[in-house]
């Protein structure tokens, strides 16, 4: 038998006899109740006392079975329990298996019988003289056998037990599970405040990525402008400044020259000058219009008289056989606008026109259009038309870009800034007025632009609107527009939330509404799509202003703006004329052309 490593000499507790069923039953309880005396927990007891209960059975057929309860006492303590057997079968396999998954178990056999050892450790240290083991011998040697009755009832009470055990187990199973749901819920619930939290970090994210992305577009473009700058400009300037240069050198090295071909010389000189000073008072009427300090100057002019005098200037610019034709109205009353404005957007467009045509013709039909209502502005429309050699559509959104030109074989002997149709368009921005582009490779151009004939509809009766409204989540950008719209309008509110831009609108009910195309939440796309939706608010005139390129901005979108201006350059005059003067719709799909970028010309 192998012993527990017993510290000092084993203790004998008791011996049982065991000759029938009944003493089987007192067997078992025997057991579980000295375990129990010796400091064993009750689950250990009973394994004990089924172990028992099992071999007894097993070994009944024996001649003599007798029990042994000794215990080993010391830091480690164990009780063991030995069944020695004389005669009979040896334990089953199955009853010894049984045996082994409860308790550490041991048999052998000998030349008259054999013997089985169970061992069952104790949980405290223990001595041969404690409480617990004398009483355990008492208990032993009081034994006098028990009836079956009196099994049943111990098993009863051990099946009690157990199920009370078992109860209490489930109870705390309960508990553990409530506590776990408990558990699982504030989890959830964390969970869920980080997804919002980590949601709207990547909402941020993402407009942030969206707004360095249009910054960074910006950037690119700004450089390619730079770019063309320097390789146009530079050899623009260079040209007729060498002229100068060269033939002032030539005048005063050659003092013997004769008297026609000084005055050739000095007549190209002053050429030169001209075309130096134009292309610089061009650069910086472009500066100015950028920065916004280009402001129209309205006075009453002479339409007449404005177009006879470019016709007279610009013919000698026709190649041979090129006709340049100006057709002017038979009844052209005096109209308001900027007369120098004016005369440079006709002189850009068609000396432009005029330079790309080899033949055929270059024709400027002006006429004037009567207000669709009373108190509004009426509408000079004036059509560029060309036969010359005309511009891909891919090159539509390029051309009006400013320093840029559409590279090709018709360049060459054509110099320029590219500064000419950009310069153009801008001019007819500040003006209140747009312009629309029409042309295919080897079918001509055909540009048509629209301007009021005063400052503003409101301007004419003397009205001023009541109020404006603007949306718009830039702060700094309200503040620089605030005193712009005070300017033409007697109250100003501003709503920076888009969200709530449509409640306001329906309560304020404003002359106008200035909106912001790029915001957060709703932009100025949807707002604009719920206000067209809406019977009662469709007709309040919208100018949409944006930061972006017009060219990037999705016109199909703002078929329902009176105007798209670019923020860089804003005036009191430009913001009341896109709102308040009536536009006629272009034929089509086409957006509203107030104020937005044209499509782009050669």
């Amino acid at each position: 038998m192998s012993a527990g490593a017993p510290d000092r000499p084993p203790v004998r507790l008791g011996t049982v006899r065991t000759s029938s069923a009944q003493d089987g039953f007192a067997l078992r309880r025997l057991g579980k109740a000295v375990a129990e005396l010796l400091g064993a927990d009750s689950q250990d007891a009973v394994r004990l006392a089924t172990a028992l209960s099992e071999l007894s059975r097993d070994l009944l057929g024996a001649d003599r079975l007798t029990t042994h309860f000794d215990v080993h006492p010391g830091s480690r303590p164990v009780l063991r329990v030995t069944l020695e057997r004389l005669g009979g079968p040896a334990p089953s396999t199955d009853a010894l298996e049984a045996c082994t998954r409860m308790l550490p178990t041991s048999q052998g056999e000998t030349g008259h019988g054999g013997w089985v050892c169970l061992e069952q450790r104790l949980v405290h240290p223990l001595d041969g003289h404690s409480t617990g083991a004398e009483e355990a011998q008492r208990l032993l040697r009081s034994h006098a056998g028990s009836t079956e009755l009196d099994d049943s009832r111990a098993q009863n009470r051990d099946l009690i037990a157990a199920l009370e055990r078992t109860r209490a187990q489930g109870e705390e199973l309960k508990r553990l599970n409530e506590e776990l749901a408990e558990t699982n819920r504030g989890v959830v619930a964390l969970y869920a405040e980080l997804s919002e939290e980590l949601e709207e970090t990547n909402r941020g994210v993402v407009a942030l990525y969206g707004e360095l992305e249009e910054k960074s577009q910006q950037l690119r473009e700004a450089g390619e402008a730079r770019s063309r700058l320097w390789a146009n400009v530079s050899h623009e300037l260079r040209t007729p400044v060498n002229a100068v240069v060269g033939l002032a050198e030539l005048l005063l090295t050659d003092v013997d020259a004769a008297p026609a071909e000084r005055e050739q010389q000095l007549s190209l000189i002053a050429d030169s000058g001209r075309t130096l000073l134009t292309l610089v008072d061009e650069l910086l009427d472009v500066a100015k219009a950028e920065s916004g300090n280009l402001e129209p100057a309205w006075d009453p002019l002479d339409l007449r008289a404005v177009l006879a005098h470019l016709e007279g200037t610009l013919r000698g610019l026709a190649r041979p056989g090129v006709t340049l034709t100006v057709t002017v109205p038979d009844d052209c009353a005096p109209i308001v606008g900027d007369e120098t404005m004016l005369a440079r957007i006709l002189r850009n467009l068609l000396s432009n026109a005029l330079k790309f045509t080899e033949a055929g013709s270059v024709t400027l039909d002006a006429r004037l259009e009567d207000p669709a209502h009373a108190g509004a502005a009426g509408q000079l429309v004036l059509t560029v038309a060309d036969t010359g050699i005309g511009i891909p559509a891919e090159q539509h959104e390029r051309v009006f870009e400013e320093f840029y030109q559409v590279r090709g074989p018709h360049q060459r002997g054509r110099h320029g800034t590219g500064l000419g149709l950009p310069y153009a368009r801008r001019l007819v921005e500040l003006l209140g007025g747009t312009m629309r582009l029409e042309s295919a490779p080897d079918a001509g151009t055909t540009i048509t632009v629209r301007l009021p004939t005063g400052p503003s509809g409101a301007a004419d009766d003397g009205a001023r609107p009541a109020a404006l409204l603007v949306v718009d989540d830039d702060a700094a950008f309200r503040t620089v527009l605030r005193p712009l719209l005070h300017g033409i309008a007697d109250r100003v509110v501003e709503v920076a939330d888009s969200s709530e831009a449509v409640t306001a609108i329906r309560r304020e009910r404003p002359d106008g509404i200035l909106l912001d195309l790029q915001m957060s939440g709703l932009d100025g796309y949807q707002v604009l799509a719920l206000l067209s939706a809406d019977p009662d608010l469709r007709r309040l005139p919208v100018v949409v202003l944006t930061s972006a390129t017009l060219s990037s901005v999705d016109r199909d979108r703002l078929v329902h703006a009176r105007a798209v201006l670019s923020k860089a350059a804003l005036t009191s005059g430009r913001l009341a004329t896109a709102l308040f003067t009536d536009r006629p719709a272009a034929p089509g799909p086409t957006p509203p052309e107030a104020a937005a970028e044209p499509e782009e010309g050669p």
